[in-house]
């Protein structure tokens, strides 16, 4: 009998242990975010059963929004964030979920350093990945760096080499077409509202704004990569 409940005990453990066994997340703000942007998705995250430690926020582009593109400085802490992220994922797989520029910068940064494979969900939150008609259509209307050759105007050469490249093993999408930003002068860009990315498992379109739709969908969010 004492051997029976030992041997019990053990595979309770055992799969306690299984369990928590988890991709890492890595939470990417949008241009002039910061951490605190996540709160609702961390505290989701948190009551689901994620520690803190499985959890990366990297801080990137606080200063000079319109300064802010693809390329240079605004890589390196979200490189850093999924390099970590993976090297503390038992699992060998990470979760990313970003916001605004922060999907376009988090798909950027994927590629550009070969980990798409270790990507298991990726959840795009009111992206531009088909740029922004604020911005204009490269290279005509280009007003500042966030919209120019490394930024969110319409086939601008950045947003060119990211298009249809493979970047997660399950791709999903958050929008809305009342989204003050993606759908300032139009949300659909070629008849697809920018949001939407290619090779995505699914949509989700919701009637909040721009911020909002970071705020206000955590629980779908986390839902996604669970």
């Amino acid at each position: 009998m004492k051997y029976i409940i030992f041997s019990l005990s053990i595979l309770l453990f055992a799969n306690v242990g299984f369990s928590q066994c988890r991709d890492t997340v890595v939470l990417i703000h949008g241009n002039g975010g910061d951490a605190a942007d996540w709160n609702n998705t961390y505290n989701e995250l948190i009551n689901r059963g994620y520690q803190s430690s499985d959890i990366f926020i990297p801080e990137w582009g606080s200063s000079c929004v319109s300064c802010n593109n693809h390329s240079g400085s605004e890589e390196l802490p979200v490189l850093d964030a999924l390099s970590n992220a993976i090297s503390q994922s038992c699992t060998g797989q990470i979760d990313v979920m970003a916001h605004s520029m922060g999907v376009t910068l988090g798909i950027k940064t994927i590629l550009d350093s070969g980990i798409a494979s270790q990507v298991d969900d990726f959840v795009g939150i009111a992206g531009a990945v088909r740029g922004l008609h604020s911005c204009g259509y490269y290279p005509f209307n280009v007003y500042t760096s966030t919209c120019g050759y490394w930024g969110l105007s319409i086939n601008s050469p950045f947003l060119s080499s990211i298009y249809n490249q493979s970047f997660a093993n399950h791709i999903y999408s958050i929008k809305s077409w009342s989204d003050q930003v993606v759908c300032l002068g139009g949300c659909t860009v070629g008849g697809i509202h920018s949001s939407s990315i290619w090779g995505e498992a699914a949509t989700y379109t919701y009637y909040l704004g721009h911020f909002g739709l970071q705020s206000y969908t955590a629980t779908k969010q986390v839902d996604l990569v669970q």
